[in-house]
């Protein structure tokens, strides 16, 4: 699988890319909003990992430029900040798909990126 970490501290973005790599997937890190929306047009990924809070740019604005971009694209958004605890980042996000704390055990948000980068089967007709 082909996921992108959008992450402002490379060593936080580090250590999430190396429990993904483990896990068998390709990995590519962008540490500001404009390096990702390059890696996106460049990668395609399946899921993107991305800190709600980026120091450049609008992750919200990554987001929106994947769904266009790549519409299967799914977006796990990872805070520190109490922002958007109401679920209403689903309603600004339509690709999202999770939202996280940023102290998440990393074996278990690699678990979590990895659910929503399998595609979804499709139900095959059932014969009566």
């Amino acid at each position: 699988m082909n996921i992108l970490i959008v992450e402002s501290n490379a060593a936080l973005a580090a250590i999430w890319a190396r429990h993904l790599e483990r896990m068998g997937h390709r990995v590519d890190v962008a540490g500001t909003a404009d390096d990702a929306v390059a890696r996106i047009a460049e990668a395609r990924p399946e899921v993107i990992l991305i800190n709600l809070v980026l120091e450049e740019g609008s992750a919200l604005g990554v987001a929106d430029y994947a769904r266009i971009r790549c519409p299967d694209t799914n977006i796990v958004f990872v805070t520190d900040t109490r922002f958007f605890s109401d679920g209403s980042i689903f309603n600004f996000s339509p690709n999202a798909r999770a939202l996280v704390k940023a102290e998440t055990d990393p074996d278990d948000l690699a678990a979590i990126v990895e659910h929503y980068g399998r595609p979804v089967a499709s139900a095959a007709p059932v014969r009566l």
